[in-house]
């Protein structure tokens, strides 16, 4: 039989592969040209080496464990001040840590813009309504607290911030919904710490005296938190895990930070250290409280719900009840709730109500759900097959900057994230299915810019705030039935964080998102954004309510109707009125 001459199928596909090199080098070029920086490729052995585990007798630290293998350190492992039992009431100074925490190029700041923030409408939802705060120094906070406040640079109170503060020091359980970047993580850490600090230690568990070393054999204490606080999403538990140690500085409360993925020695260690303040995710907590001999919740004062819509949606009902009822076995009537969100519907109230006292507190800064004028929003109509071409155009024709990008699939993640590279853009992603060591490194990269790109699924959609991120592109907008519009609002609230300015585009295609483009449009209207041509017709009728108000049903735990409360702020009200007269409207202004 004759061969088969191959001969010129390798010719061409030498010449195909010459081709895609010389693009790919000459779109590498272009980048450069732009002043995109190189792309940084993964050392894959770095993640896929065995940890190496210790020898009799040798240290067990895991920072040193690291250090020896060459990877940067876990985020539950990040340093904290650590109290001394000689200290008195104030920890002394420690220079060192207090740079890292405070003086570190990748915090975000208070923009220029704080003043859009301060304006929104603050919406009082129940008759309890202490008065609101005007400065932090008048707001009868610890000391060390203040010092801290001074230290983060946080110079007036952002409205989540005057209304939760005051709130939570009268002792009342809380709702508090807040548009995206507006400060809603200190505004539950700040009162609360406060609170504790000059009460921790009567109230904190034992705990060994670590200037002494430590022992786990012998050192070793059950976690016995006062606070607990629940997260969502591994990311946005450690970006609150750091927003406490940057708190509790120079005080005896120690945070830790418990989260799937990451190696559960490390994370039981820290807590066998002592723990007052606790954030976590609910599947590695739930371990954890599962362990008696690990981690008990006895001594909980405070339940903090972060992104409460999220943990009360269906998929989290069980769990979400299990860390509910087992942060109250301590029956002390002194527990408080706080529930937080920027998006927040009826249905998630009534829900978050039957862990709240008849007193709590319901504010809202806006309509939930609302954006803020901060975020400039661009809508592009984007053919299906040309949607990476536009990315790839979008991309080159503006500034570098930190751009986060967002996707509806783990593959679509790592497909665009493989095309930028190859285009010599330099992108990372991050998505479920990567390692946790994986996806703690891209936003290590992303925050320091080494990868200014980084291309995302919904788990980076809520609470991430990450200085400079100038950019959010919906390459997919998020389907009317997996989040919608809500996801939306929670996606482009990664930019014009607390009072900076920022931009987002979304990419639009009538076959894919027609069903999306009524919310769409009236959240464009709301904000006075530009309405493009091909959405026109989706536009509401003149003189139409581009939003229901979800509250007008609402009852309040006696069974009065809240209605009458709709609309007034309680700023004209004295600390501790408890009249039924509606409150006169105030004028919140700084």
């Amino acid at each position: 039989m004759d061969s088969f001459d191959v001969s010129s199928i390798g010719m061409a596909l030498n010449d195909v592969t010459d081709a895609q090199n010389a693009r790919k080098a000459e779109a590498a070029s272009t980048a450069r040209e732009k002043g995109w920086v190189e792309p940084e490729g993964y050392d894959y052995a770095k993640y896929n080496t065995l940890p190496q585990l210790p020898k009799p007798g040798e240290n067990t630290e895991p920072e040193q464990q690291q250090e020896h293998q060459g990877l940067p350190e876990w985020a539950a492992n990040a340093a904290k001040y650590e109290w001394k039992d000689e200290y008195g009431d104030v920890g002394p100074p420690n220079p060192q840590l207090e740079d890292m925490l405070f003086r570190s190029d990748f915090i975000n700041r208070t923009g220029l813009k704080i003043g859009n923030l301060q304006n929104i409408e603050v919406i009082a939802e129940s008759r309890e309504r202490p008065q609101p705060v005007k400065s932090f120094d008048d707001a009868g906070l610890h000391p060390i607290i203040c010092d801290n406040i001074k230290l983060c640079c946080y110079d007036v109170p952002t409205p989540i911030q005057a209304y939760a503060i005051p709130a939570v020091l009268t002792g009342h359980d809380l709702i508090a919904i807040a548009q995206t970047g507006s400060g809603k993580t200190a505004a539950f850490l700040i009162p609360v710490l406060s609170q504790l600090m000059g009460k921790a230690k009567k109230l904190a568990a034992p705990r060994p005296n670590l200037a002494d070393g430590f022992n786990p054999s012998t050192d070793s204490v059950v976690a016995e938190p006062l606070v607990l606080i629940v997260a969502p999403t591994r990311e946005l538990s450690t970006q609150i895990f750091d927003e406490a140690r940057r708190l509790c500085y120079r005080s005896m409360l120690r945070p830790c930070v418990v989260y799937g993925g990451a190696p559960v020695r490390d994370q039981r260690d820290e807590l066998r250290k002592g723990c007052d303040i606790l954030i976590g995710t609910p599947g590695r907590l739930l371990d954890f409280m599962d362990k008696p001999h690990i981690l008990s919740l006895r001594r909980v004062k405070y339940t903090i719900i972060d992104e409460a819509d999220e943990l009360l949606l269906a998929d989290w009902e069980s769990d979400f009840n299990r860390i509910m009822s087992g942060g109250d076995i301590n029956e002390d009537a002194d527990h408080r709730y706080l529930m937080f969100s920027a998006t927040f519907n009826k249905e998630c109230r009534q829900l978050a109500r039957k862990f709240l006292a008849d007193d709590h507190v319901r504010v809202r800064i806006g309509r939930p759900g609302s954006t803020h004028i901060n975020v400039d929003q661009n809508i592009v109509y984007a053919e299906e097959h040309l949607k990476k071409q536009c990315l790839y155009d979008l991309l080159l024709a503006m500034p570098p900057s930190r751009t986060l990008i967002f996707v509806n699939s783990k593959s679509q993640a790592d497909f665009l994230d493989d095309y930028l590279y190859n285009m010599g853009l330099p992108s990372t992603s991050i998505h479920s299915d990567r390692t946790q060591r994986e996806r703690e490194d891209a936003l290590r990269s992303f925050r320091s810019a080494k990868c200014p790109i980084l291309v995302a699924t919904g788990v980076s959609a809520r609470g991430l705030d990450i200085k400079n991120v100038m950019h959010v592109v919906n390459f997919d907008l998020p389907r009317q039935s997996h989040g919608g519009i809500t996801e939306y609002v929670h996606r482009i609230g990664r930019t014009a964080r607390i009072g900076n300015e920022g931009l987002a585009t979304s990419f639009y295609n009538h076959d894919r998102d027609s069903d999306l483009a009524p919310y769409l449009v009236r959240l464009l209207l709301e904000t006075k954004q530009k309405i493009p041509d091909f959405l026109e017709s989706y536009k509401p009728a003149d003189g139409e309510t581009l939003f229901e108000d979800d509250t007008d049903e609402e009852r309040e735990g006696n069974g009065e109707s809240a209605n009458e409360d709709i609309g007034n702020a309680w700023g004209g009200i004295p600390t501790g009125d408890t009249s039924d007269a509606p409150a006169p409207a105030a004028n919140y202004d700084f």
